[in-house]
């Protein structure tokens, strides 16, 4: 039976710039950097957790990039975590709210890809 995800995917345009950003200013950790292709195969691991992600673009998904991302960031507490990333540069589409089913905001990587940030 399927036990959980292994990692998600997540489209760049530059891989150097898309690897400095997520070490730096989130704090992943790189477990795998090498070739794949013309592209490199760079899988990330979040601190404290089992999920990764990869930076890279499948071929003909190039269309991707910069646009609203399938993928939630969790955290305990959304509005210090948007804090801690804003003092380190990072860009919000929306800034942190409390709603009833939860507190969410929309940061953006260094292509533009959004993704959601959420309490868990």
């Amino acid at each position: 039976m399927i036990r959980g995800i292994k990692f998600a995917c997540v489209p760049t345009r530059d891989q150097d710039r898309a690897l400095k950003f997520y070490t730096e200013k989130l704090g992943f950790r790189v477990m795998t950097d090498q070739p794949f292709g013309a592209q490199r195969w760079i899988e990330l691991g979040i601190p404290g957790a089992e999920s990764q992600v990869v930076l890279f673009t499948p071929p003909g998904q190039e269309d991707r990039i910069g646009g609203f991302q399938p993928l939630t960031f969790w955290t305990d507490d959304v509005f210090a975590t948007a804090q801690t990333l804003k003092a380190k540069g990072v860009e919000f589409a929306a800034e942190p709210k409390k709603e009833p089913w939860g507190t969410s905001s929309i940061f953006k990587d260094a292509d533009g890809n959004q993704f959601v940030l959420s309490s868990k």
